[in-house]
């Protein structure tokens, strides 16, 4: 046998066991969006009451809401719950009627994050 095709074996099969490696460049997957769903307690409140933004997500997630409403933003941050439960309360006091009002929702937890929206239209 020939000694110069013995030595070259090794090199050969080195080379065949990292031909399917990911390349060192390649980054991470993405982490999947954190759940979020969001609903009102009352989509058509009267002005000068309470409604509730109900929020589902992953439990003891951050939960910051935002309220767009004609002439001004409210942002509220809470807490959900172990449940992954969380109600962010709005007082609706003169807003302006017939105007939808949307609400934005970001949630976020170890590094994940995710939105949701929902909306409400107060009348007088």
């Amino acid at each position: 046998m020939n000694p110069y095709r013995l030595a070259a074996l090794p090199a050969v099969a080195l080379t065949l066991a990292f031909a399917g490696a990911a390349p060192a460049s390649a980054s991470p997957a993405k982490p999947a969006p954190l759940p979020c769903h969001a609903s009102m307690s009352n989509t058509h409140p009267a002005d000068y009451t309470t409604v509730d933004v109900q929020v589902r997500t992953a439990g003891l997630a951050k939960v910051v809401t935002v309220a767009h409403y004609r002439t001004t933003n409210h942002q509220k941050k809470r807490k959900a719950n172990a449940a992954g439960r969380a109600k962010v309360p709005y007082y609706i006091s003169g807003a302006t009627p017939g105007y939808k009002v949307k609400v934005t929702v970001k949630v976020s937890k170890g590094g994940r994050s995710g939105s949701c929206s929902t909306s409400f239209m107060p009348h007088r």
